[in-house]
């Protein structure tokens, strides 16, 4: 049974993701910081390890992914997923809070993840697996008013590069999936926040569609990697949106 951590696992995308394979008879460490919320994903399934930690710690994650491996034997893939989107607006009117808020989670915790993912992967017998980042379309091209979110996103473009390179040695492969208006629960807030402005609602699309990708990224055999994938709403404006 192969093995997967995903982060963020309590709600949105990675809540969907563990779902799915969890379904699909994968070992899933579910990790988050809402511990309630885990357990309550993990109730009755033995295959599910639910794994509260603070993605922005390095102490904790350093301990609950020697944890999740101590108990599993192996991680096969991390789906290194968590991020939060802080509150909108031009450069000017961002606190610093919000800035230091959003790289902690979605540059640091993203880094850390993946740092203890790798020494465990290059470590363990037989070595090697696969880390798959969630960039998002804002990697690629920026919405209006989410100057914390592009620029931490784009970022993680430069991790999954250089995982990609460093981890040829090791039999780590590394990609990334950019992911459009997948309907969540931070998508209906951007929705509701478009329409209170009376700007047109975003097309989205079901998040079920995301997590079929993912699975299909982490099934691919070690010789072969998909190093980045677009999936989003058809008739989202990613070409032309900047």
């Amino acid at each position: 049974m192969k093995s997967i951590i995903v982060t963020g696992a309590s709600s949105g995308i990675g809540q969907a993701v563990a779902e799915r394979f969890l379904d699909a008879g994968w070992t899933v460490g579910l990790l988050a910081r809402r511990a309630d919320r885990l357990m309550a994903m993990a109730a009755g399934r033995p295959q599910a390890i639910a794994l509260p930690c603070d993605v922005t710690s390095e102490e904790e994650v350093t301990a609950t992914f020697l944890d999740f491996v101590a108990h599993k034997g192996r991680l096969d893939v991390l789906f290194n997923n968590a991020g939060i989107f802080t509150p909108p607006g031009m450069i000017d009117e961002i606190s610093l809070a919000d800035w230091t808020a959003a790289v902690a989670v979605n540059q640091t915790g993203m880094f850390l993840c993946a740092r203890a993912a790798f020494g465990l992967m290059r470590r363990q017998a037989p070595m090697g697996g696969r880390i798959i980042n969630n960039g998002s379309v804002s990697a690629q091209v920026p919405r209006e008013g989410a100057v914390t979110y592009t620029m931490t996103k784009h970022a993680v473009t430069g991790l999954t590069k250089q995982l990609a390179l460093d981890g040829r040695a090791f039999d780590i492969a590394c990609g990334q999936i950019d992911i459009g208006n997948a309907r969540t629960e931070m998508v209906d807030a951007m929705i509701e926040r478009e329409a209170a402005a009376g700007r047109p609602v975003p097309h989205t699309m079901d998040v079920g569609l995301v997590t079929d990708v993912v699975l299909r990224m982490a099934e691919l055999p070690p010789e072969a990697n998909v190093l980045f994938q677009t999936i989003m709403a058809t008739k989202m404006p990613l070409v032309g949106r900047g």
